[in-house]
């Protein structure tokens, strides 16, 4: 195998509107063996910017053009990319395929911060939701009465897809502001609201500013564990709130780490995991069909689009998997040597959390405690309800839930 350079080959250059470039990024190109970008990033080059330089235009798709990019390992390479490539940029996916020693990244001031500067908004006060190779549905997750958000759309039609995001969840009186071609000499502002967008198509190079309305019939759905059954389209086979709330606290989200949802059911689990914690991710096993698509969908109108939902059945649909940082057993505690298994999958410091109703599942778990250590527990739910003409408690059936914490 051979040696990795010690010492900068790529430099990415972060390319505005305008095609100004630094000093840097000049002298970058100047001594460059091959440029790749975009049709439009190469456009805004002079031919003396770049006199010695391959050019190369970012193919579709772009992706399986990284191992020929790779294939010039050690030789001066420069990639053209919007505004700042760290930010939803290809300079974040070149980190996965480069050690930092060999890419040095000039970034631009990025559609973000020309976004905020155009608007007025503090940049600390403002989320950043991405459609670009993303699914829109991602901005459902940011649905508060008052937020402020910025949508980096996909092409010209992302505006009217958002808009009718909006108007499904009841935030179809939110203001709109489409900037097209931000920090350009054609740049252009167009406002709107949600309700009033219809089906307009705007320039594909636009960014969206949007100040959230939430309209009578809008749900409050907080990123705290524990939303209301139905949110969640459901035929029974679903943690209940105050449950779910309670595993939920078992399992602890943190941002980035991966959770198995095995026996998804209606994946409300696996949902409220990924919106707990920034970057969060699951992976939810469901062998029913009808059930996996119920669990797509509630993640989508949720926010979480990303949600892996598989049809499939423990233990066999756990081969292969990716170590996880927590296991949640649901519906899929009853199976021969699950816990064991999803035991030995989980990382060390990593928490498994299995809740059973019927006593031969309990029985499992206790047996579980009994070679893994951990805490058992009963939780008992009782609402209030009508007792004829009066009100009394009626309780759910009881839950015994395990936790355990796996030595480090």
């Amino acid at each position: 195998m051979a040696a990795r350079p010690s010492s900068p080959w790529l430099t990415v250059v972060g390319v505005g509107e305008d095609g100004e470039l630094s000093a840097a990024a000049l002298a970058a190109l100047v001594a460059a063996a091959h440029v790749v970008g975009g049709e439009r990033h190469l456009s805004l080059l002079p031919a003396s910017a770049s006199p010695r330089a391959e050019r190369r235009a970012w193919p579709s798709p772009m992706l399986p053009f990284l191992d020929v990019i790779m294939g010039w390992r050690g030789e001066a390479t420069v990639v053209l990319a919007s505004g700042d490539p760290l930010l939803y940029g290809v300079a974040s996916t070149l980190l996965g395929r480069v050690d930092r020693e060999e890419m040095t990244v000039l970034p631009a001031v990025s559609s973000f911060q020309l976004a905020c500067a155009a608007m007025l908004w503090p940049i600390a006060d403002v989320r950043l939701v991405t459609a670009c190779g993303r699914p829109v549905e991602a901005l459902a997750a940011e649905l508060f009465d008052g937020e402020r958000v910025i949508l980096f759309s996909a092409d010209g039609r992302t505006p009217a897809a958002a808009a009718h995001l909006l108007v499904a969840h009841g935030y179809g009186g939110s203001r709109l502001t489409v900037l097209e071609r931000l920090g350009g000499p054609q740049a252009q502002a167009h406002m709107t609201t949600a309700q009033d967008m219809g089906e307009r198509v705007f320039d594909d190079l636009n960014t969206v500013a949007i100040e959230l309305v939430a309209g009578p019939e809008a749900p409050l759905l907080s990123r705290a564990p524990g939303l209301p059954d139905d949110a969640f389209e459901n035929d029974g086979q679903i943690t209940r709130r105050e449950i779910r709330a309670l595993t939920l606290a078992r399992l602890a989200p943190t941002p980035g780490a991966l959770l198995w949802d095995v026996g998804a059911g209606s994946g409300s689990i696996g949902i409220e995991w990924m919106r707990a914690a920034p970057r969060a991710r699951a992976i939810a096993l469901e062998p029913r069909a009808d059930r996996a698509d119920r669990a797509r969908g509630n993640a989508a109108r949720l926010g979480v689009p990303t949600l892996d939902v598989r049809e499939a059945r423990a233990p066999g649909g756990l081969a292969g998997l990716p170590r996880p940082d927590a296991i949640f057993l649901g519906g899929g505690a009853t199976a021969e040597r699950v816990v064991e298994i999803c035991w030995a999958a989980l990382k060390p410091g990593g928490r498994l959390v299995a809740n059973a109703v019927t006593l031969e599942t309990e029985a499992r778990l206790v047996a579980a405690r009994a070679s893994l250590g951990g805490d058992l527990t009963r939780l008992q739910i009782a609402n209030a309800d009508a007792v004829g003409r009066m009100t009394g408690w009626r309780p759910a059936m009881p839950v015994t839930q395990f936790a355990a914490v796996k030595p480090r």
